[in-house]
């Protein structure tokens, strides 16, 4: 399906389902964590209200808490486009389920493949620890940025790969750069070398939908908080990437109960019934009456409308400042397809501290600094505690959000 021939929801009536967007903040944060709309957190209120029980036991509440539990995985792991293969843990945040990832290969042994290469343009989550296996032996190499290019080059990646390669870990995007990577061409030269990949999906998830399989992800993560959901991550893993494992849960749950094995603690119930609740907003982005028949067909027309809706914001906010003489873009300097709608700049005599500090005195949520992604801003040549101005656009944002930041550039630029 085409965006030329959707139909487009109206922006005041989708607006109108998050109630935090009535105010006069315009919420231009987004890559640090979106908004929900109401269902969602109606859904985490009433299941504490009326379900709140332990999972496992035979009286009807707990019956309907177990549901609840398990579907919400399942519909996660249709969400990632995994069914088939493979399964979905959830957790606290990105950053606590790669930590559990990366410990769960240091406890397997490394054998000869003890290398892991991490890519420098990285959220520190998925970064920092692949980075802390070498305090156990492992060699870490840096899939390393070329700073006039802003990317990391695929060549580089080509030159660290070997024999030796365990573990392949890279952004989707960068939630600095914002240029969306050929996940799939990335994933294909670690296979031939005989590595995983592990992909961290975050800046990418709340723009378009996550397909594991097309990308030949043997583990992604995203953050549902960013995605319009309570505040956990996911994991997606294949069944052979599990199965090569032996997840951190107590001694006595087998190795082959999977997620269990890899949710320490379970993984919150009502943040589950929240995130089963998302259904029912991509239903009405997907044009589908009934938030039970969500599938992945649905779940990929919604994100097809909320592409269509982002476009245009991010063409206007990139052309503007791709075209400002005093303002460098950080991340490609055109929109597109190609990109998402986090986009970056700093300027070339104003601290990016001084620019967002003034944008939220005037009612603009934008931010600055280094956004967890301390070490591309190093090889950018940025000072990380001041990093970059950053906003981040999704569907929901409007025209008339945009025109009152650019109002604000005008000035403050």
């Amino acid at each position: 399906m085409t965006t030329t021939t959707m139909r487009t929801p109206d922006i005041g009536a989708l607006r109108r389902r998050f109630p935090t967007l009535a105010g006069e903040t315009a919420y231009l944060d987004n890559a640090g964590g979106s908004q929900v709309p109401a269902c969602v957190a109606d859904a985490v209120r009433d299941y504490m209200l009326t379900t709140y029980v332990q999972l496992g036991a035979d009286y009807a509440v707990s019956r309907a808490s177990s549901r609840v539990f398990a579907d919400a995985h399942a519909f996660i792991r249709t969400f990632m486009g995994g069914d088939g293969a493979g399964e979905v843990a959830l957790g606290s945040s990105t950053t606590t389920l790669c930590y559990l990832l990366a410990d769960a290969y240091a406890r397997r042994g490394s054998g000869d493949r003890n290398e892991v290469i991490i890519a420098e343009t990285g959220h520190e989550s998925n970064v920092g620890p692949w980075a802390r296996l070498a305090e156990r032996g492992w060699t870490v190499r840096t899939w390393k940025v070329d700073p006039d290019a802003q990317r990391a080059p695929i060549e580089g990646l080509e030159s660290l790969l070997s024999e030796k390669t365990r573990i392949v870990a890279f952004p989707h995007v960068s939630n600095v750069l914002g240029e969306i990577e050929d996940v799939r061409r990335i994933a294909r030269l670690a296979h031939d070398a005989g590595a995983r990949v592990v992909v961290d999906s975050v800046a990418y998830a709340p723009h378009r939908a996550i397909d594991v399989r097309a990308m030949e992800a043997d583990w992604c993560v995203y953050s549902t908080y960013k995605v319009y959901g309570p505040h956990m991550a996911a994991l997606f893993g294949t069944h052979e990437a599990f199965a090569e494992l032996e997840g951190p849960n107590h001694f006595f749950i087998p190795t082959d109960a999977i997620p269990y094995k890899f949710e320490l603690g379970g993984a919150s119930h009502e943040g589950c019934a929240g995130l089963l609740a998302l259904r029912e907003y991509l239903a009405t982005l997907a044009g589908v009456g009934d938030a039970d028949a969500v599938d992945r067909a649905t779940i990929e027309r919604a994100f097809e409308v909320m592409t269509a809706l982002e476009l245009p914001l991010q063409a206007r906010l990139v052309e503007y400042l791709a075209a400002h003489p005093r303002v460098r873009l950080v991340g490609p300097a055109t929109s597109g397809r190609e990109r998402v709608a986090t986009v970056s700049f700093v300027h070339e005599t104003k601290s990016s501290r001084e620019i967002a500090q003034a944008a939220n005195a005037a009612g603009l949520g934008i931010r600055f600094g280094h956004f967890y992604a301390y070490r591309l801003c190093v090889a950018l040549g940025l000072e990380p505690d001041d990093g970059v101005v950053r906003t981040s656009l999704v569907h929901y944002n409007t025209t008339d959000e945009v025109d009152r930041l650019i109002a604000f550039f005008d000035e403050a630029l």
